[in-house]
């Protein structure tokens, strides 16, 4: 599936509770409760041991997916173009030798 596709057929499903909360609100906060269900997953397997449960983290990445693609068409992004912008980024620290260490103006 091309990413675009994925975010066309994401924003058919958006509907917000409340016209009160506007959508970037929405999808970023919704966006922060889906990753945290990921990480959760993760901690109770450290803490309780066994398999990681690979299927249930697919899941909640697919509702971290739907949050990341709705919340770029609120700001006006596609998926692809955020994609692009990203690996731009990380190629062109990777050549000046800055992949590694932290900040956002490396």
């Amino acid at each position: 599936m091309n990413i675009d596709d994925y975010q066309e057929v994401a924003r058919s499903t958006a509907i917000y509770p409340n016209e009160d909360i506007t959508g970037i609100i929405y999808t970023a906060l919704g966006l922060t409760g889906e990753a945290g269900e990921v990480a959760e997953k993760i901690k109770k397997h450290l803490r309780d041991g066994g398999d990681l449960p690979y299927d249930a983290i697919a899941k909640e990445l697919g509702d971290v997916l739907w949050y990341v693609a709705n919340l770029a068409h609120e700001i006006g992004f596609s998926l692809s173009e955020i994609a692009q912008m990203n690996l731009d980024k990380l190629l062109s620290r990777k050549e000046r030798g800055v992949i590694g260490g932290s900040g956002d103006n490396r």
